[in-house]
């Protein structure tokens, strides 16, 4: 195991080193959302100084917009309900996002920057800042999953206690494993065994058999599974090369776990965050379009 370890640190020496072009292309496709987004917002800030400036009212504007970029919205939750494939959803999920982004900006041009007038204005500005924080706080949620899971980062949140209850019993095998030599010649088994399976007695039994550090892992502290580890260590310097492997092996276990953890606590908090969205996406749906209907109910001029 560790000459596989070393193998595979010098595969990435490999890759990473002189690799500055790569480094380069990856940052320039992580700032491309973010150049065209601030590009676009400033184009239609522009676009609503022109309309301004032709003595037209600019909130017909960037009001339907607005208007038009939530609409457009729904069909995200249109593609996971019609069960399109997860590569069309994916696509979706990121125009979603991307478009809600430039939403912002409307809704800033929209609102003249200025508070609201009347108890209906303000159940919109409510609405829709609910609606962005929700989803924008889902979005990075997902993000910081598939970016610091250890495990699988396409992971459900019904596959985790599978998963947990595999990875609880892989331990409690590599634990029960005999010495083969030992049992051949008749020698009594050396004390390693009975060590090991102290460490899983008083420190992993409880930590692999349900989620667990939660408030950690909202944090993004590393410290339980620091200790874990440090226990494990500690173990694995007086044992012999058979057992030390061994513990390797269940050192493995214990951060696939650990990424579990983060996973669950993760993605069970998007899911609340989107049984706010969502609700509250289609409430701010109603509004809009009695807001617009109020508008031109009352409007006294062209647009």
């Amino acid at each position: 195991m560790r000459q596989a370890i070393g193998a595979a640190g010098l595969t990435f020496k490999a890759k990473t080193s002189g690799n500055g072009f790569s480094t380069a292309r990856s940052l320039t496709r992580g700032l491309l959302p973010i150049i065209t987004i601030a590009g676009l917002s400033g184009g239609l800030f522009w676009l609503t100084s022109i309309y301004e400036g032709s003595l037209r009212d600019p909130r017909y504007l960037d009001g339907w917009v607005l208007a038009g970029g939530m609409g457009l919205q729904l069909f995200f939750h249109l593609a996971i309900k019609s069960g399109f494939s997860p590569r069309s959803v994916l696509r979706w999920r990121t125009f979603h996002i991307f478009l809600g982004y430039l939403l912002i900006a409307a809704f800033v041009s929209h609102c003249d920057f200025s508070w609201p007038d009347s108890a209906f204005e303000w159940m919109l500005w409510f609405g829709f800042v609910l609606v962005t924080m929700s989803g924008a706080a889902s979005a990075f949620l997902v993000w910081s999953m598939r970016s610091k899971l250890l495990a699988d980062s396409s992971l459900s949140f019904e596959r985790i206690p599978v998963r947990r209850a595999e990875l609880e019993r892989e331990v409690q095998a590599a634990i029960m494993t005999d010495d083969p030599a030992h049992i051949a010649l008749g020698l009594p088994q050396p004390p390693y065994d009975a060590w090991i399976a102290d460490l899983y007695a008083n420190q992993l039994r409880e930590f692999l058999q349900g989620p667990g550090n939660a408030l950690a892992h909202l944090i993004g502290s590393q410290r339980p599974l620091r200790h874990l580890i440090d226990e494990i260590d500690e173990v694995s310097r007086y044992v012999d090369a058979r057992n030390r492997d061994k513990l390797d092996v269940i050192r493995d276990l214990v951060i696939e776990k650990d990424g579990l953890d983060f996973a669950h606590v993760h993605l069970r908090l998007s899911r609340g965050l989107m049984f706010l969205h969502v609700p509250i996406t289609y409430a701010l749906m109603v509004l809009t379009v009695a807001h617009v209907m109020i508008v031109y109910a009352f409007a006294s001029g062209g647009w």
